[in-house]
Formats: structure tokens, C-alpha cells, sequence
């Protein structure tokens, strides 16, 4: 586990909520809560998980911290910084220390732009390297992700997704970034080579002294990579805490469930599987009280009513949840 020093990102009571508009003159009617309330740090070193359902807003969390959306209200700060609503102008600074891998490596890159032009573009907007240097460095970076300097020539369809996610990472650490948003960087791939990618990750955060907020829906692959794993339910969350404390003390019922649904390799042996009833609520028709209500098994008449307070109820385990 990465030694924790002081926060990179401290994001505080981070809404995102998109306007429904409707009607002759296109009013707003209603909004869709796709992140509510949600507060969090990613330690200098750390690698913090963000998992959930799909839907529950982990990957629109992570692209409003990067600014990629616009926050629609609370707080995103970068080394004490506050970043959240700075126009693009003020942001570019903060973009070199801060970069995304997609979940898409195919649909992140420009299918008529060979290889190495697409990863030169970040040298030419945010350096001053000669076309010489830049070419130099495009070929270390395909060197350093497990690719051939010659693949500076192809283009993206020529690739495997493994080799496009590895040309995703080049271009996301080009620039000696401190962040990385890691947006189901893996869930695409083969097994196989999903280890492969999460190798070479974790090889890179030594190499770079890198922070990563590791979005995903796979609770194994979390386990095995993740310092300290968020869990988020409908736009809010749920539960924080280390990943050995999470795995072995679940508290909210939702961790609970989700966690009941891992895959046993051992066969045989029985497990007790916690089934959610219903179905997820829309955001567009968010419910009241606490978010998870409608699908909790443990839930009581004030649980429809009063909204759950985030607070800590072990050191460094959150939990909103009245029944805990």
C-alpha cells in the first residue's frame, strides 16, 4: 500500500445534475442527479477505487473532477487549488498533472490519425520540443507501454484493444501528470490481457510517483488494485474505506450486496447472496430520503424520509446509512 502524505484531490459535496427540458420553449422541467453530494480525497500515491452499479455515476465523478463536465455545484480542489468552475482558460494549467484513460481506447482515438501524431499533439500544445524531440519522446513513450517505435507509423485500427489501451496510457502519462482517472480502463479487455494492463499500470505508478482514482464496475480487479475503495449508489455514496477493511466489514447494505455477487472460484462452497429488490431508480426522478430505500432490506419508515448523513464510523470508514 502507497505510504498516504496529503491529499491530491479533495473533491466536497460535488453535484452534477443535467436540465430536462421540455415543452414549446424547451424549459427546463426537471434535472437528472447524476452525482449527489459527493465527497471524497485521493491521497498523494494512493490508487482509490470507485465502484458501483452501472449508472451510478462514478464515471460522470470522475469527469467532472478532471473538468471534462461542468460542476454544478460543491468543490474540487488540486493541491489545495480550488478547480471546480474555472473556465478552460484558467484550467489549462492544471491539465498537464491531470489526465484520463477511457474506457473505449477505439473511440478515444482519431481513426485518420496515425499513432504517433496523436500522441505528439500533447507536446505540441503543452511544450516547447522541437518536431525532433517531440518524435523522440512519441517513440520512448511506445518503448515504455509494451509497443514498437515503428507503431508511431499505423493507425488506430490496426491495433488490438490491449495495444490501443496501451496507447491510450502512453498519450494519458506523456506529459508526467500526477493524476490519472482510470475510467473502467480494463473492463474491455480479455482477462488475460486485463492483467497485463493493470501490470503495466501499476509498473507506471512507481516509475511516475502517480495518484489513481480507478473507476469500475469489477469488484476483483478492485481488490487486487486499489488501496481504498468508494462505493457509490445512484449518484451518491454509499461507503468509503481501505479495500482489506471494505472486503472484510462491509457496513452498508449495498456494499453488502454487491460484494455477496463476486464470482467464488471454490466449488462447492455456499454463499450467502444478498438479492437487491426492484430495480435502480431513475436520476431524472430522484427518490427522497435515503437514495437506497426503494431497494433495501433493512429499511424503516425513516429511511423514506431523512437523508442519510455522511459520517465515519470507524477511523477512515464512512459509511450513510441510518441502520449502521
Amino acid at each position: 500500500m502507497q505510504t498516504q502524505t496529503k491529499p491530491l484531490i479533495e473533491a466536497n459535496r460535488v453535484k452534477k445534475y443535467y436540465p430536462v427540458k421540455g415543452g414549446l420553449l424547451k424549459r427546463t422541467k426537471s434535472y437528472v442527479k447524476a452525482v449527489e453530494d459527493v465527497s471524497l480525497e485521493v491521497m498523494e500515491g494512493e490508487t482509490l477505487g470507485v465502484v458501483g452499479e452501472s449508472g451510478c455515476g462514478k464515471s460522470t465523478l470522475g469527469r467532472t473532477i478532471l473538468g471534462l463536465e461542468d460542476l454544478t455545484d460543491g468543490s474540487v480542489k488540486f493541491r489545495g487549488e480550488e478547480i471546480g468552475g474555472l473556465p478552460e482558460r484558467k484550467l489549462k494549467r492544471f491539465k498537464k498533472d491531470m489526465q484520463m484513460i477511457f474506457q473505449d481506447p477505439y473511440a478515444s482515438l482519431n481513426p485518420r490519425q496515425r499513432i504517433g501524431e496523436a500522441l505528439e499533439e500533447a507536446f505540441i500544445i503543452h511544450t516547447k520540443l522541437n518536431k525532433e524531440e517531440r518524435e523522440k519522446r512519441v517513440r520512448s513513450l511506445l518503448v515504455e507501454v509494451g509497443l514498437k517505435e515503428d507503431h508511431a507509423e499505423r493507425y488506430p485500427h490496426e491495433f488490438s484493444g490491449g495495444q490501443r489501451q496501451r496507447i491510450g496510457i502512453a498519450r494519458a502519462i506523456s506529459l508526467n501528470p500526477s493524476l490519472l482517472i482510470c475510467d473502467e480502463a480494463v473492463s474491455a479487455l480479455d482477462v488475460s490481457v486485463q492483467a497485463q494492463i493493470i501490470n503495466l499500470l501499476k509498473s507506471l505508478q512507481e516509475s511516475y510517483q502517480l495518484t489513481y482514482l480507478f473507476i469500475s464496475h469489477d469488484l476483483g480487479v478492485v481488490r487486487h488494485v486499489c488501496d481504498r475503495v468508494a462505493v457509490m449508489y445512484l449518484g451518491a455514496s454509499a461507503e468509503l474505506a481501505s479495500s482489506e477493511e471494505l472486503y472484510k466489514n462491509p457496513l452498508h447494505p449495498y456494499t453488502k450486496a454487491l460484494l455477496s455477487a463476486i464470482p467464488r472460484l471454490v466449488p462447492g462452497r455456499k454463499r450467502n447472496r444478498v438479492k437487491l429488490k426492484g430495480d435502480l431508480p431513475s436520476p431524472a426522478n430522484y427518490p427522497s430520503g435515503c437514495p437506497f430505500h426503494t431497494r433495501c432490506p433493512i429499511a424503516q419508515e425513516h429511511c423514506k424520509v431523512d437523508k442519510p448523513q455522511w459520517r465515519e464510523v470507524e477511523p477512515g470508514h464512512f459509511v450513510a446509512c441510518h441502520e449502521v
